[in-house]
C-alpha cells in the first residue's frame, strides 16, 4: 500500500494512467492531499469508482496531536505528534511580523549525537517519509486555522541523514497545487554532513541552509559533536563554500554558546578568522539546559560580549531570540519527557 502523499506531483501522474485514469486526477488528489484529507471517501470530485482502486492500491498517512502546549510569553505552540506508528515527534509553532513559521522534525529519534541535544538521546527509531514531514505543516495549519508561510527543518533528527525523503518533501511543500511554499521561505539544517552538503547544491533548490557549527576549531567540536571526527571543519567550510558559490545563497552558521566550552573572546575571533569573506550569518544560540547532559548555556553578558567581537571583527551576527521558554520549547525535550 502506498501513501498518496509521499507521492511527488511527478509521480502521481504515470501512478494513475497506471490505473487507467486520465492524467488530471493527479492534480485533483494532490490539491486533496495539500488541505488535509484524511480518508480516499473525502475527495469527492472523484467517481466511486475511482476511489475504490484508490482505496485498493493506497492509503492517506495521518498525525494525532498527543499533546500541545502554547506559551503565556509570546503564544509558541509546541505539539507531540503522535504517528500511525506509534512513535512521537515534536513541531513547533513561532508567530514573526513576516509571517507564521513551523520547526519540523525530519527523524524519529538522531543519530548524530550531539553532546548538548536532547533529540539524540536514545539514538535513531527511523526516517520519517515525505508524508510524516508533509504531515506536520498540514496539520498544525489546520489546528491554527491560519496559514503557515515558513518552514524551518530544525526539529529532530538530521535532515540530510534522510536525504531522499527531505528532498521529496520540498518539491511537494513547494508545488502551487499544494502548500504553495517558497523555497526560499524554508531553511533546513545540517550538524555538518559534507557530501550531502555537496548533494544538495546539486539540487539547485534555494533553501536557506543552516550548518550547526557550534565551535570554532575540531579540538572542541570532536568533544560536542561526533560528526566532526568524519567531516572536520576544513572540509566542512570548503563544501559551504561550493554551497554559497554554486546556489548564490547566503548560509546561516548556527552557533549554540556552552559556558567554558566555546563562548570566550579568543573563540569569538577564531570564529570571525573561520568565516572571513563568506557570505553567511552567525546565529548565537544560548544553549538549552537538558538534564542528562553537562553544558549550561552561557551569561547573557558572555553571550553579548561575544556577539561584539564577532561585529566588531565584520562578521554580521544575531543572537536568537527565545521562544517558548516556558513550554519546553526546544527540540526533543518533549518528545523525551513523555517517553
Amino acid at each position: 500500500m502506498i501513501d498518496l502523499k509521499d507521492l511527488e506531483y511527478t509521480e502521481l501522474e504515470p501512478f494513475f494512467m497506471e490505473m487507467g485514469e486520465p492524467r488530471f486526477r493527479a492534480k485533483q488528489v494532490f490539491e486533496w492531499l495539500h488541505r488535509g484529507v484524511r480518508s480516499v471517501d473525502g475527495m469527492t470530485n472523484l467517481s466511486k469508482a475511482t476511489r475504490a482502486k484508490l482505496a485498493e492500491k493506497s492509503f492517506i498517512s495521518t498525525l494525532s496531536i498527543r499533546e500541545k502546549y502554547i506559551s503565556k510569553l509570546d503564544g509558541t505552540i509546541k505539539y507531540l505528534f503522535e504517528l500511525q506508528d506509534g512513535n512521537c515527534i515534536e513541531s513547533v509553532v513561532m508567530r514573526y511580523k513576516h509571517g507564521i513559521t513551523i520547526c519540523i522534525s525530519s527523524q524519529v529519534g538522531c543519530r548524530m549525537g550531539c553532546g548538548f541535544c536532547a533529540s539524540t538521546i536514545g539514538g535513531l527509531y527511523r526516517n520519517l517519509t515525505p508524508g510524516e514531514l508533509l504531515n506536520q505543516v498540514i496539520f498544525a495549519q489546520e489546528d491554527i486555522g491560519e496559514r503557515i508561510s515558513n518552514i524551518v527543518m530544525m526539529g529532530i533528527g538530521e535532515p540530510l541523514d534522510n536525504y531522499g525523503n527531505v528532498i521529496k518533501f520540498l518539491h511537494n511543500v513547494n508545488h502551487s497545487a499544494g502548500l504553495n511554499i517558497g523555497y526560499r521561505h524554508i531553511s533546513l539544517s545540517t550538524c555538518g554532513l559534507v557530501d550531502k552538503i555537496y548533494e544538495l547544491a546539486r539540487e539547485n533548490l534555494p533553501v536557506t541552509l543552516s550548518v550547526s557549527l557550534h565551535a570554532p576549531n575540531d579540538a572542541i567540536r570532536s568533544q560536542i559533536m561526533p560528526v566532526n571526527r568524519r567531516f572536520p571543519i576544513a572540509e566542512l567550510m570548503r563544501a559551504c563554500r561550493a554551497y554559497i558559490e554554486t546556489t548564490t545563497r547566503r548560509i546561516s552558521f548556527e552557533y549554540a554558546l556552552i559556558a567554558g566550552v566555546n563562548d570566550s573572546l579568543e573563540q569569538a575571533e577564531e570564529l570571525a578568522r573561520l568565516v572571513k569573506g563568506m557570505l553567511c550569518h552567525v546565529n548565537l544560540i544560548p544553549v538549552n539546559k537538558v538534564e542528562e547532559r553537562q553544558y549550561e548555556k552561557s551569561k547573557a553578558q558572555t553571550v553579548r560580549s561575544f556577539q561584539q567581537r564577532l561585529l566588531d571583527l565584520g562578521v554580521n551576527t544575531t543572537v536568537r531570540r527565545e521562544l517558548g521558554s516556558d513550554i519546553s520549547a526546544s527540540c526533543g525535550q518533549l518528545r523525551k519527557k513523555v517517553l
